[in-house]
C-alpha cells in the first residue's frame, strides 16, 4: 500500500482506487483514532459531501464504518468543505469527514478528515490512521454491539447556519455590487449565490444545476472562460469561481480580467492592515505564489512569510504563529478569525467588501500586484529525487538564479504524487522565463529519464 494521505486527504478514483471498503476502514481507524483520549461519551462525527454522484455510495460506507465504531453521525448533506469544518466546530464533534475531490474531475472523489474544532489533521493523527489502516485494523478493535452502535441523525438546516455565520462576518454591505458567480455545478450551487445576496449583492448565477456528474466540468476556478463571458454579458463588477467543494476563490474583472489568489490575498492583506486586523502586518503564503506578490507587499510595510504547497502548511503557520491571513495562489484564502480552513464564499463576501467600502473597482484593488510572467514546466521523470537533487541540475540552477538576481527565481520541486518534477521559473518578461526554464528541464531529463 502506498502513501494513503496526500497533501489534501486521500484521494483517487472512486469504487477503483478509493473504494467503499477503504472509505470504510479510514473511517472506523479515525473514529478509533481521533476519540481515544476521551472515552466518557461516544464519538460524534459530522459527515458532508459535494455533489459527485459517487458521494452517495462513499458516504453509505463512511457512515457504516464511524457507526460500527460506536460514533453517532450528524449528516449535513451537500455542503462546501468549509463549511463541515465550521459544523464540527460547532457541534463540538470529535471529527468531521468531507466527501470530495475538490477541483479534481467527477470520476474522483476523497476524504477530507477534520479534528475537533474543524482543524485538519496533523502528519503524525493521519500516519497514526494510516498505520491502522494498513494493518487492518478495523478487526482488532472491539465492535459495539446493541446499544453501543452508533446512530444516525440528518441536520437539515446546516446550510442555513453556515450561510448566517458567513455573511456576520461582513462589516459592510454589498448593496450597488453586480456579480456573477461560477458554482462548478458543485457544493457552493446552493449556498454562494444565497451568501452573495444575503450580504447585498445582485447575483447571477452560472453553472449551478449539479446533477452528480457535471461537477468541475469545464466550470469552476480551473475553467473560467464562461465566467469571463457572463460578467461582460451581463455587465457585472466582477465575476467569482469557486471549485467542486467551494473551498477556494479565484475573480475576475468586469473586463474579464483574471485576478488569481496571490491579488486577493494582497487586497484584503491591505484592507486589513487598514482596519487594524493583519496581525504583525504579516501574510502567509506558499512558496508557488509569485515573485510580484512579495514585491508588492514589502512596497507597503507587510511581511510574507512562505511555506511549501498545500493550504494545510499554510494553515499550520498561521496558528504557530497566531496569524491572521493566509493563502495560496490557486485561490484557497484562509481567515482564521472566521474559518479554520480555505473559504471560497468567505473570501468572495470580504473582496466584495473591500470594493464597496472603498467604491473601487476590482481591477484597481487588483493593480497593486505586477505579477511576474511565470513559466510552469512539468517534466516526467523515472526518479523524482534523483531527477531534482543531481548535480548538473543543481548547477544549471545555480546559474539561472544568479543570471535572474532579484529581477526573477527559480523554483524545484519533485511532485508529491506523480512521477514528475515541477520547474518553475519568473523572470522580467516571458521569453526569458521560458528560456531559462526549458534549460532547467532539459537537465532534469538528462538525469532521470522517463520510464
Amino acid at each position: 500500500m502506498g502513501r494513503l494521505f496526500g497533501t489534501d486527504g486521500v484521494r483517487g478514483r472512486a469504487n477503483a482506487d478509493l473504494t467503499p471498503e477503504l472509505a470504510l476502514a479510514v473511517a472506523v481507524a479515525a473514529a478509533h483514532t481521533l476519540a481515544e483520549t476521551d472515552r466518557s461519551h461516544p464519538p460524534l462525527a459530522v459527515v458532508g459531501r459535494d455533489t459527485r454522484a459517487s458521494g452517495e455510495m462513499l458516504e453509505a460506507a463512511v457512515v457504516a464504518g464511524l457507526t460500527s465504531a460506536g460514533a453517532n453521525v450528524v449528516r449535513v448533506g451537500v455542503l462546501p468543505t468549509p463549511a463541515v469544518a465550521f459544523l464540527t466546530a460547532e457541534a463540538k464533534a470529535d471529527l468531521g469527514v468531507m466527501l470530495s475531490a475538490s477541483h479534481n474531475p467527477m470520476p474522483d472523489n476523497g476524504i477530507k478528515l477534520f479534528a475537533a474544532g474543524g482543524h485538519k489533521l496533523p502528519d503524525e493523527i493521519e500516519m497514526r490512521i494510516e498505520a491502522a489502516v494498513e494493518a487492518n485494523a478495523t478487526t482488532a478493535w472491539e465492535r459495539p454491539i446493541g446499544a453501543g452502535v452508533g446512530r444516525v441523525h440528518d441536520l437539515l438546516d446546516g446550510a442555513d447556519h453556515y450561510v448566517q455565520h458567513l455573511v456576520g462576518t461582513v462589516s459592510h454591505p454589498l448593496d450597488g455590487i453586480k456579480v456573477v458567480v461560477d458554482c462548478a455545478n458543485g457544493a457552493a450551487a446552493d449556498v454562494a449565490p444565497v451568501a452573495y445576496r444575503e450580504a447585498g449583492a445582485e447575483v447571477v448565477a452560472i453553472h449551478a444545476e449539479p446533477d452528480g456528474l457535471n461537477i468541475n466540468d469545464e466550470c469552476g476556478s480551473n475553467h473560467i472562460d464562461a465566467l469571463r463571458a457572463a460578467v461582460v454579458e451581463h455587465g457585472a463588477h466582477l465575476g467569482i469561481a469557486h471549485d467542486g467543494d467551494a473551498d477556494r476563490c479565484v475573480a475576475v474583472t468586469a473586463d474579464g480580467e483574471e485576478v488569481d489568489g496571490d491579488q486577493v490575498m494582497a487586497i484584503l492583506a491591505l484592507a486589513m492592515r487598514e482596519a487594524g486586523e493583519l496581525t504583525q502586518d504579516t501574510l502567509v503564503a506558499t512558496v508557488m505564489s509569485n515573485l510580484g506578490l512579495r514585491l508588492a507587499m514589502s512596497a507597503h510595510g507587510i511581511r510574507l512569510v512562505e511555506t511549501k504547497v498545500g493550504d494545510r502548511y499554510v494553515l499550520e503557520e498561521l496558528r504557530a504563529s497566531g496569524l491572521a491571513l493566509g493563502g495560496e495562489q490557486s485561490g484557497h484564502i484562509v481567515l482564521p478569525a472566521y474559518a479554520t480552513t480555505g473559504d471560497g464564499v468567505l473570501t468572495g463576501l470580504h473582496l466584495m467588501a473591500r470594493m464597496a467600502a472603498t467604491g473601487t473597482s476590482l481591477a484597481e484593488l487588483a493593480a497593486v500586484v505586477t505579477k511576474l510572467p511565470q513559466v510552469l514546466i512539468n517534466v516526467p521523470v523515472g526518479d523524482r529525487t534523483v531527477g531534482a537533487a543531481a548535480p548538473a541540475v543543481r548547477a544549471e540552477v545555480e546559474r539561472a538564479e544568479a543570471e535572474l538576481g532579484e529581477t526573477g527565481r527559480v523554483l524545484l520541486r519533485p511532485s508529491g504524487t506523480e512521477p514528475l518534477v515541477r520547474v518553475m521559473v519568473e523572470a522580467a518578461t516571458e521569453a526569458t522565463a521560458r528560456e531559462v526554464a526549458e534549460r532547467i528541464a532539459e537537465q532534469v531529463r538528462t538525469a532521470s529519464p522517463a520510464a
